[in-house]
């Protein structure tokens, strides 16, 4: 298993993955994103919902947004819908997959 670079627990399960971060040969850099699994019906993918609030100036107010983005989403780790992960970028693997789920979050 290789070390990413990053703090994060690695998965207990072997894969056989090319594009797995702990068991292929994909690197990772730039920007890690947490995030809520809305979608697992692809092969190997999953969307990822991000929400956050942006500030409005003209009514010192918030307003809540969200981005959705595809993630790679290795065997060793398969997230299912409704569970917390953190993605991290990492070289383009198709025309709409620049991220890779690096890690699952705990759950209470």
């Amino acid at each position: 298993m290789r070390d990413i670079g990053v703090d994060v627990k690695p998965p207990e399960r072997e894969c056989s993955d090319e594009h797995c971060p702990f068991h292929g040969h994909l690197k990772v850099r730039g920007q890690i994103i947490e995030g809520t699994v809305v979608s697992d019906r692809m092969n190997n993918s999953v969307v990822v919902q991000k929400d956050y609030l942006r500030y409005i100036k003209k009514y010192e107010r918030y307003e809540k947004r969200r981005s959705r983005i595809l993630a790679h989403n290795p065997p060793c780790i398969s997230a299912r819908v409704g569970e917390r992960v953190k993605i991290m970028e990492c070289r383009p693997i198709s025309k709409a997959k620049s991220f890779v789920v690096i890690e699952k979050e705990a759950e209470e």
